[in-house]
């Protein structure tokens, strides 16, 4: 008889991941790129679109797909960091969640920034520090109320989203007023820490999972990494996320980055730094985007209502 338990972490994208198991970077681009034309369409209604906007101040060709609301602003803003693992992944890929975001009445700047390998770290997290600064000064040119504005990001966007946050904690021409953090990677060190249900539900899940750990994780911070680079906040934001702004933490039950919602969660409840916590029965990584899942839309509308609260 199997273990309800265990089946209950069976994370179906890690199954599709072991069956089409990526062994380069270009394995990891075309499977999401896959994956991308799978999720995007139907697209909600929304206002203006521009795509392909220039960011000052980035690496060469850093760019943001921008998305207002239906109706006129000021609108608060959202500044999006796509997922992929730092090395795959692009507004193209999000745009649906991008527009989710803009159809609930936020001018979304969705960041294409520069990826791993050919753009290690630190270039990817400078570019998300930079196009921050950069919409700070230019949302208003397109109706947005910059002193209403949130970071947010999945998986790897998760982390550069909570990185850049703390980054910008002290600046004083950037205000963000709170962060989405979407099954995010918040602390390198835990990264390979498989739970032993998951890779018990999920037989080859161990070595597979080690492979594509390298394969991000080597491609972004490089095969040698230091023990003062794991622990910079620049690159795990647990060790300074006591300066974080108030965050909604979401991950997905069956989600091998749950551990690291849930001590992300403490460290913010223990500096005093409201919060809010879900982590999603079953779920796989990914599922907000994926809208088959009724806890998909579900999860963007509790996010909505959190950024409701918190840029007034």
């Amino acid at each position: 008889m199997s273990d309800p338990a265990a089946s209950q972490k069976t994370d179906p994208m890690a199954q599709l991941m072991l069956e089409n198991l990526p062994e380069t970077v270009e394995d990891m681009r075309e499977m999401l790129d896959g994956f991308a034309a799978m999720l995007n369409g139907d697209l909600p209604e929304v206002g203006k679109t521009h795509d392909g906007v220039a960011i000052s101040g980035a690496g060469s060709g850093v760019t943001a797909d921008i998305v207002a609301p239906q109706g006129a602003g000021p609108w608060p803003v959202l500044v999006y960091l796509h997922g992929g693992g730092w090395i795959c992944g692009s507004p193209e890929s999000h745009r649906k969640l991008g527009y989710r975001f803009a159809e609930a009445g936020y001018l979304v700047f969705n960041i294409d920034y520069r990826l791993a390998p050919e753009h290690p770290f630190p270039a990817p997290f400078d570019d998300c520090v930079a196009a921050i600064r950069w919409v700070a000064r230019e949302a208003a040119r397109y109706g947005g109320d910059p002193s209403r504005l949130a970071v947010g990001g999945d998986s790897a966007g998760g982390n550069l989203a909570a990185a850049a946050a703390i980054a910008l904690a002290d600046d004083p021409e950037v205000r963000i007023g709170a962060a989405l953090l979407i099954y995010g990677v918040f602390d390198f060190e835990q990264v390979g820490a498989l739970d032993p249900e998951m890779v018990e539900a999920n037989p080859g899940m161990a070595e597979a999972g080690e492979n594509l750990v390298e394969l991000m994780v080597g491609s972004y911070l490089g095969p040698d990494r230091l023990e003062a680079l794991m622990a910079d906040p620049r690159v795990s934001p647990i060790h300074a996320a006591d300066r974080l702004p108030p965050s909604y933490v979401l991950c997905g039950g069956a989600d091998g980055l749950a551990a690291q919602a849930e001590v992300l969660a403490e460290v913010l409840l223990k500096a005093r730094i409201p919060h809010e916590k879900r982590i999603v029965e079953n779920m796989p990584h990914g599922f907000a985007q994926m809208e088959f899942f009724p806890q998909a839309r579900e999860s963007i509308d509790q996010m909505v209502a959190f950024l409701g609260r918190h840029l007034k």
